[in-house]
């Protein structure tokens, strides 16, 4: 952890501030294990393996902690030599490379940092929060550049005051949260008036995904080493799904990913088939989330659900969610 994000963060409870209570120990600019302090609530908070921990552990996402370190530079541009993440944040965000120079800007569900790194190469100052232990394969990719701080924390009880952020997106993770339109309006909060928020949901249109989420029932129950051993067989199953007619029978029936390098599909796979919560919507619904938090200017991307906005209007940040009931979709 660098000194310079307590000038962000704060107590998750209280939203107060934190002080650097202990320094055990430090590599150059980075608070690598200590501790910090709430003033007010006098609550502690670790740091270990240099990231501030706001939770114990990964709860209702551990399956992506565990996915984000066994294939931990998988989706970096700068490892895998492909342009794909930087294709893909730009394709959810429709921002260009000069929107994030001197921006501060949230990475909400950063994972291993695969859409974090391209943002901080563009300028931004990063703050990439994971509630899992994705963020130590996060901090092994990228933690060490100066304009990336990493948090360990729920994206129910964000560690930053209202209004902290110039730009935010969530991609690929609020559908894998308990409730996503509360998880939505945590991280909307966190934006400035003016700032810009863009996510990417999976989508509830056609029948792509029925039958998964019949084998979602059991596969979410087996232990992940074995979900890791089973998602393998898309790794060679693969060839035979590009057979026509057949290939296309198949993906109704059991869907792998398509991906064509084969540790890619292997992860992509193992994403689909492990996590406790995988909701989907429609596009209408999420602009009502947009609209809700008071952002104006939505824009709908290619490749549901992709949409960002501008937050015009900061609203009271006390949600009652059960006025969202309606807007879920059965997974």
């Amino acid at each position: 952890m660098k000194i310079a994000a307590l000038e962000v963060l704060v107590c998750p409870t209280c939203k107060d501030t934190l002080v650097l209570d202990r320094v055990l120990v430090e590599d150059g600019r980075e608070v690598l294990e200590g501790r910090l302090r709430c003033e007010v609530c006098g609550v502690t908070f670790p740091i270990r393996g240099g990231v501030p921990r706001f939770v114990p552990h990964g709860d209702y996402a551990g399956s992506f902690g565990s996915q984000w370190n066994w294939f931990r530079t998988v989706q970096i541009d700068s490892h895998n030599e492909t342009t794909t993440s930087e294709r893909a944040l730009r394709a959810t965000t429709g921002w260009s490379d000069h929107q994030y120079a001197g921006r501060l800007l949230l990475d909400a569900g950063v994972g291993a940092g695969r859409f974090a790194e391209r943002a901080a190469a563009k300028g931004a100052q990063v703050f990439g929060v994971d509630l899992t232990t994705a963020i130590d394969a996060a901090f092994r990719n990228i933690g060490h550049r100066e304009n990336v701080h990493l948090v360990q924390a729920d994206i129910l009880a964000l560690p930053f005051r209202p209004c902290t952020f110039e730009l935010a997106y969530s991609i690929g993770v609020l559908h894998h949260t308990p409730h996503p339109p509360t998880a939505f309006a945590r991280v909307a909060e966190t934006v400035k008036a003016g700032g810009r928020l863009a996510v990417y949901l999976y989508a509830g249109y056609g029948p792509w995904h029925r039958a998964s989420d019949v084998l979602r029932a059991i596969t979410t129950r087996l232990p992940l080493a074995v979900m890791w051993a089973l998602s393998a067989a898309a790794v060679p199953l693969y060839y035979l799904y590009r057979v026509p007619v057949v290939g296309r029978a198949l993906r109704l029936v059991l869907p792998i990913s398509m991906e064509r390098h084969w540790r890619w599909r292997w992860l992509d796979t193992f994403d689909w088939y492990t996590p406790k919560y995988q909701w989907k919507y429609l596009y209408p619904e999420i602009y009502r989330w947009f609209r809700d938090n008071g952002f104006d200017h939505v824009e709908l991307f290619d490749g549901p659900i992709r949409m960002s906005a501008r937050r015009t209007l900061v609203i009271d940040a006390t949600h009652d969610s059960s006025r969202f009931e309606h807007d879920l979709v059965a997974s």
